[in-house]
């Protein structure tokens, strides 16, 4: 087992072993760090492996946390099962329809155009009666995950809720591991380094840009559905710009183009705020002055840093 694997497989027993402490606070910040770390990957996606830098990734997310909203019934829980692949389902269509008149455009006019297609959905949920206009909407039940009277996990208890978001988290990653060693990521990665020249190649690159666009929407919607699952509240800030620019921050701490740096990021970006927020009520300064200095003397993320830290090997039978 390479040094890769083996620290993946500890962090993964580390996570496992965060409930057993016995700590219920802990627990649930654990698994709203995870539900980010979900997002953030999703993102990734994107800016890391695509090249496309979006400031509108929050209409993903918000989407998916509207859906369990909307279509749960007032007075019993929703089907986890039905009510998790309804809003999948609804980001990645919606994404699919944005992703269409989006990825036409380039750099910062695509960073531009995203976030404009996300301030139309927080208009959309925000001053209209399908939304609920700007108080939200509630979810007085958790999701109930029976299958055919058998209830396997109950997403009311803390702990359970934990392990269900650990298992999203795993096969999340697994999943955009196996989809960027196919050949649609190779052909990402091509597009991120030079779409001109893959495009010359005869590739279709506005296919393949949707396509991504398309799954992460729909990773997104997955991890806002998670959010709305945990916290039983969704609002219209779950599209603000400042959601889509925390994320790409949890990435550029983390390290872009890496699965895991999405990870790390998430967790680190979320320790500064705990950390900073127990010092001082104007917590905000040290947070932005501690981003920068992460962002100045490791500008590859925190994954990088293991890489870093390791000698330089010997280039040659006469390197001294």
């Amino acid at each position: 087992m390479n040094r890769k694997r083996l620290a993946l497989a500890l962090s993964l027993l580390l996570l496992a072993a965060v409930p057993l402490a016995g700590s219920a606070y802990y627990t649930e910040l654990v698994t709203k760090v995870m539900i980010l770390a979900v997002f953030a990957m999703s993102l990734d996606l994107l800016v890391g492996y695509t090249g496309l830098v979006s400031l509108g990734h929050a209409a993903s997310y918000g989407i998916g946390a509207y859906t369990l909203a909307l279509v749960a019934p007032r007075y019993d829980p929703a089907n986890l099962w039905l009510t998790l692949g309804e809003a999948v389902l609804a980001a990645g269509l919606a994404s699919l329809v944005v992703g269409i008149f989006v990825v036409r455009v380039k750099g910062v006019y695509f960073l531009m155009v995203t976030l404009a297609f996300a301030q139309m959905f927080h208009f959309v949920f925000h001053d209209t009666d399908f939304g609920r206009g700007s108080d939200g909407v509630s979810i007085s039940f958790k999701p109930d995950a029976s299958i055919r009277g058998f209830t396997p996990f109950d997403l009311g208890k803390p702990v359970h809720a934990y392990y269900f978001v650990l298992v999203v988290l795993v096969l999340s990653y697994g999943f955009l591991r196996l989809l960027l060693r196919s050949p649609l990521g190779h052909a990402l990665r091509g597009i991120k380094s030079n779409e001109h020249r893959m495009q010359s190649l005869g590739f279709p690159v506005l296919r393949y840009k949707l396509a991504s666009f398309t799954i992460a929407g729909a990773l997104g919607g997955l991890a806002g559905y998670l959010s709305a699952a945990q916290f039983g509240f969704v609002n219209p800030e779950l599209f603000g710009w400042h959601q889509s620019g925390n994320v790409l921050l949890m990435l550029i701490l983390g390290g872009l183009g890496s699965l895991t740096g999405g990870v790390v990021g998430a967790f680190a970006f979320v320790a500064l705020q705990e950390l900073f927020q127990a010092l001082t009520i104007h917590w905000q300064l040290p947070f932005g002055l501690a981003i920068i200095l992460l962002v100045v003397f490791l500008p590859g993320g925190l994954a990088s840093l293991p890489a870093r830290l390791r000698p330089p090997r010997p280039e040659g039978p006469f390197h001294v």
